[in-house]
């Protein structure tokens, strides 16, 4: 609320007018100068034909609009793979659209702006709309569809499953988010601003019902969404920038997972001489969340050698949940080795989450050569939460109620410094020291007698890097980071790391430009229970061809190589005996393509190319996709275009994961 009455107090002084932005001032007329001509509103001769011109203050309208249809042929392979990579359909669509509405001295705006791709059914639609006038206010409205479709059959266990297509987890969504924003007086001392931002999905899945002994994959529904309120104001002034916010978050989760069908599970084999299996199913859970936060940004220059920046966000949300369970079916207690029928639960859980974060950093430059770089951030939450959860089977009539308590403490800092030296002209060397620590609070394993586990997190890194310029024709870039842990929080965290990039970049002729990366990441975890180890590399080389400026001919190609393999003790949880986990990959990755432009006004427009993935070691995978299109401009303001791609995915491990699909799109690309 403290912010929210600075905001009020400070609104009378946003209508007040502010120093106009500098322009260059008219040239005074001098006496008895002839006034110049006014233009003739007579257009010429023979300019019929040609847009008229019209005064400042004129409404103008332009932009393109790509209107077609896409097919997609009969897909060969797994249509579930398929979707999950590709997920393109078939159908009409407005493939893109840029629009563009000008009216510099309009009375409620100056322009208008709406861009959007994808409109039809694609799995990534999008909606940007902007509308400003000048000194008056700045409004942003932003809409994003997104579909989140994964049902892998590999993420089922085909040793156990009677159907090995079937997946046990997976998800059919739609995932959409709208964020807004009006920002008043622009471009003035005190800006007051609104904001309103909502993200939502809804959808299917498959989930996994466990029970002692036994897996049952079931259907899954679900929704959720997040609305959040901001109002603030930003303080805009010579030398130091303020923003201060204040907002609230409310917070929704249903999901409702539920079967009326016979379900075995993935036990192949009777128990004790039964078979156990699941008949019905209703478990769903609901969750509800609200919260208020506060938020200050800060950036000044006190003086020309010295930069500050600084953020503070305080928030405190709270969340209630409440479950229920209701399943029917032949299910054994693993403990007391007894059989039900039935089963009900109810619980209850409420928890809460204040959170603190805040970052400070500064610029020194000392000398005209030299800057010092310092920073420090801090991100601290901690959760207190309450269950009730009570327990009614056939064996316990009377029910079984469970009190418990649940606590998370985390604490993360960073301070991190480094000094940037220009040598000379073309170089310039870095160097830094990054400290890294915190400590955790957690529940302990059910293994352990303990109720609580803590954590520690302590990490020394050094840093350094350089930046070489020679003219406008070579650049190159490189940067090192080497580390070493005493204490990190999970068993593949980065602990003891090695990582370095470098990327260059050579102009070899005005029409040819050479780019060349490299990067490498070791880590390893030398506990004796863990022995955690991974290496990364990736070496690619790409190149760019345009003569004449591309005005006929434009090539682009690109080459990775990249390898990864890591290792990890983890214990079966069967035997809790140690075994190591070990994956390895070599990949190739490659994409060109050619233009082609014939000479003329209406000449045709080529491309050729493709991209191609491949890898072999513990997952061998390919995956190409050719790419043909032909543009042909039909008149001055249309263009007839048409794209051909060709998907084809295989694994050698898990072959009934390939598939092969023909998507074919043509339409009219409209210009104003």
């Amino acid at each position: 609320m403290r912010l929210l009455i600075l905001l009020a107090a400070l609104l009378p002084l946003a209508a007040q007018e502010a120093p106009k932005p500098e322009q260059e001032p008219a040239a005074p007329q001098k006496t008895g100068e002839a006034k110049p001509e006014e233009p003739k509103a007579e257009a010429p001769a023979g300019a019929a034909a040609a847009a008229p011109v019209g005064p400042a203050s004129e409404r103008v309208f332009s932009g393109s609009v790509d209107v077609g249809y896409r097919w997609v042929g009969d897909i060969g392979g797994n249509s579930d793979a398929y979707r999950t990579v590709v997920n393109l359909g078939d159908g009409p669509k407005v493939f893109n659209f840029d629009l563009s509405l000008q009216n510099p001295n309009g009375k409620w705006y100056d322009k208008v702006t709406a861009f959007g791709m994808g409109w039809g059914g694609d799995p990534n639609q999008t909606l940007r709309f902007d509308a400003t006038k000048q000194r008056l206010y700045d409004f942003h409205f932003d809409y994003r569809n997104i579909a989140y479709y994964n049902f892998l059959p590999s993420f089922a266990n085909p040793a156990v499953t009677p159907n090995p297509f079937q997946t046990e987890r997976g998800y059919d969504i739609r995932r959409r988010s709208i964020d807004t924003e009006l920002r008043f007086r622009p471009g003035t001392r005190i800006v007051p601003y609104l904001a309103y931002n909502r993200n939502w999905g809804s959808g299917r899945g498959v989930v996994d019902f466990v029970a002692d002994l036994n897996e049952y994959p079931v259907s899954n529904g679900l929704y959720d969404n997040t609305d959040q309120y901001r109002a603030g104001v930003n303080l805009e002034f010579s030398r130091w920038h303020v923003t201060l916010e204040q907002g609230g978050t409310t917070f929704k989760d249903d999901q409702t997972v539920s079967t009326n069908d016979r379900n075995p599970g993935n036990r192949q084999t009777t128990f004790l001489g039964q078979t156990l299996f699941l008949s019905n199913l209703l478990q769903a859970y609901r969750v509800r969340g609200h919260g208020i936060f506060e938020r200050a940004l800060v950036t000044a220059t006190p003086f020309s050698w010295l930069d500050l920046n600084g953020s503070l966000l305080y928030s405190e949300p709270q969340t209630d949940t409440q479950y229920t369970q209701v399943n029917t079916g032949n299910f054994v207690n693993q403990s007391t080795l007894q059989f039900f029928t039935s089963g009900t639960e109810f619980g209850a859980a409420n928890a809460n989450r204040p959170h603190t974060s805040g970052t400070i950093s500064l610029e020194i430059r000392p000398l005209p050569r030299v800057r010092i770089l310092e920073a420090w951030m801090t991100d601290r939450y901690h959760t207190a939460s309450s269950l009730a959860l009570t327990d009614l089977t056939a064996f316990s009539p009377g029910g079984l109620t469970t009190l418990g308590g649940d606590r998370l403490e985390a604490n993360y800092n960073r301070q991190q410094v480094q000094v940037n030296i220009d040598v000379t002209r073309w170089l310039t060397v870095r160097a830094g020291h990054r400290y890294v620590w915190g400590d955790a609070v957690v529940r302990a394993p059910a293994a352990t007698d303990l109720t609580f586990q803590q954590g520690e997190l302590s990490q020394q890194v050094g840093l350094a890097g350089f930046q070489m310029r020679f003219g406008q024709k070579v650049w190159i870039n490189g940067d090192a980071e080497l580390a070493s842990a005493d204490r990190v929080y999970f068993r593949t965290s980065l602990s003891d790391y090695r990582k370095g990039t470098v990327r260059a970049r050579y102009q070899l002729l005005p029409s040819l430009t050479l780019t060349g990366n490299f990067a490498a990441l070791t880590n390893e975890n030398p506990n004796p229970a863990i022995r955690f180890s991974l290496e990364s590399y990736q070496t690619s080389a790409g190149f760019l061809w345009n003569p004449a400026g591309g005005k006929r001919i434009t090539v682009l190609g690109d080459y990775t190589y990249s390898t990864f393999s890591s290792d990890a003790i983890y214990y079966v949880p069967q035997t809790l005996t140690p075994e190591t986990s070990t994956y390895r990959e070599q990949a190739h990755t490659a994409t060109t393509l050619v233009d082609f432009s014939a000479p003329g006004k209406y000449g045709p427009r080529l491309s050729v190319g493709g991209s191609l993935f491949t890898s072999s070691g513990s997952r061998p995978t390919s995956f190409y996709t050719p790419l043909f299109k032909l543009g042909v401009p039909i008149y001055e303001k249309v263009q007839w275009f048409s794209e051909y791609r060709w998907y084809g995915m295989s694994e050698t491990l898990y072959s009934y994961e390939g598939f092969r699909a023909h998507v074919f799109m043509t339409g009219l690309r409209l210009l104003r």
